[in-house]
């Protein structure tokens, strides 16, 4: 018999199921009257695990970075030579999947022939098969994709930040790694990274939309295997405070500078609530200090300072933490400096209380509208979970930070010895 748990948040009115299937896998069903159904399949493990061992292992394994991206790729080839997509399409299903710092994961989305996807989806994700041949035919195909990256202005800007805000830890790496890291990758390194990080008990399944629980169990019935469960060690190299370069340039073929602003944070709490507590204040404080509603913003805006762009958004993982504000313009040397006197104007007078109000119950409406989304709320909950968090408690937690949790932060976190400026110029013209 099924032992299913339910969770509810009666404010929200929203709830789901969840069961551990037999073969370790944890299901999570969230129920919504939607026409689109939308499924993940993810595990546990993206670009900053290069170095682990299991539980009883003598010695820790350390593998190329973009591994687990690589995987991912891979994992789309079936042994018999049927396209994977070709397989959804023939049930109308729309797949795909993506790589970041701390998870992989596999998606499809659909509007009817659910079981017979879901199936599809739990079948190759459980159905590795590599060869010497085809690893060695993807490096150039993920050769290119990392070039085509690596000449993509906003991209090449975010990877310029982190490689300026952390001197050591994975982080700072490209998800697909290097032309030269991949390079180094076999079939036997494929399936040892599966064989740690591909066991169910590391992954979980999240499916939301029209869907029943039993259905979900069935499929899992059918596809998936009993297994012994992974107590996986991973290893991450200690990291300091402070930044590890203040700037950072780099000129590429761009009409004026790209420009990023990090705020380093390796203040981490341990307690899964804890991260998402302060997720939530920091999304509050971003929201008053560099929202479009804020002074700031509209002053860079009417001076021509920045074009209109200047998002700011905090992420946090259980080794990992830092703040991001990205923006154009032609003098971000001036926008730092601006961004910085904004920072110690606050500090020194205090935000507005009914900004604090306002942008509080801005971003509380902005959580309550990714319920009438299935893939919002997947991909949502999905970020929670994979951290230990949980999305339907996100809600009162977002409901709990108070003013003063929001200017304890600001005190904290933002320190000249924390922030990083990179930029991306225009290349010089000849004659200039």
């Amino acid at each position: 018999m099924l032992n299913v748990s339910i969770k509810r948040n009666d404010f929200l009115r929203e709830e789901y199921y969840s069961f551990k299937h037999k073969s370790g896998l944890d299901v999570y069903v969230f129920p919504k009257k939607l026409s689109t159904a939308y499924a993940l399949f993810a595990t546990k493990y993206g670009s900053i695990d290069s170095k682990f061992k299991l539980k009883g292992d003598d010695d820790f394994t350390v593998v190329p970075d973009g591994i687990a991206h690589y995987l991912e790729h891979k994992l789309f080839e079936n042994p018999n030579g049927e396209d994977t997509f070709s397989r959804f399409a023939r049930y109308g299903a729309s797949a795909n999947a993506y790589t970041g710092n701390n998870m992989t994961a596999y998606l499809f989305s659909c509007t009817s022939n659910f079981k017979e996807s879901l199936e599809i989806l739990l079948d190759f994700v459980s159905t590795p098969y590599f060869t010497p041949e085809t690893v060695e035919k993807e490096q150039g195909i993920i050769a290119q994709e990392i070039q085509m990256y690596d000449d993509h202005p906003f991209r090449r800007l975010y990877h310029m930040l982190l490689e300026a805000m952390y001197e050591k830890h994975n982080v700072r790496i490209n998800v697909a790694g290097t032309v030269e890291s991949i390079s180094h990758i076999t079939a036997d390194i494929l399936y040892e990274c599966y064989r740690v990080f591909y066991n169910p008990s590391n992954m979980m399944l999240i499916v939301c939309g029209d869907v029943n629980v039993y259905d979900v169990s069935e499929v899992c019935d059918k596809v998936l295997r009993e297994q012994a469960p992974a107590k996986i060690i991973r290893e991450y190299p200690e990291e300091r405070a402070e930044v590890y370069m203040a700037r950072s340039e780099y000129a590429m073929q761009v009409a004026q500078p790209l420009f990023a602003i990090g705020v380093k944070d390796v203040h981490i709490p341990d307690d899964p609530h804890e991260r998402m507590k302060k997720s939530a204040a920091y999304d509050i404080l971003n929201d008053i200090l560099f929202g479009k509603a804020g002074e700031l913003y509209n002053s860079l805006y009417e001076e021509g300072l920045i074009t209109g762009s200047f998002d700011a958004g905090y992420g946090i993982g259980e080794s990992f933490a830092f703040n991001t504000v990205f923006s154009e313009g032609a003098d971000p040397d001036e926008v730092f400096a601006r961004f910085k006197a904004c920072v110690e104007d606050a500090k020194a007078n205090g935000l507005p209380r009914e900004d604090f109000e306002r942008s509080k119950r801005a971003l509380y409406a902005a959580m309550i509208k990714w319920f009438d989304s299935t893939e919002e709320i997947a991909n949502n909950f999905l970020q929670f979970k994979i951290d230990g968090g949980d999305l339907l408690d996100y809600a009162d937690i977002m409901g709990a930070v108070t003013y003063e949790d929001v200017t304890k932060l600001l005190n904290e976190a933002f320190r000249d010895e924390y922030y990083s400026l990179a930029i991306v110029n225009p290349m010089e013209t000849e004659g200039e």
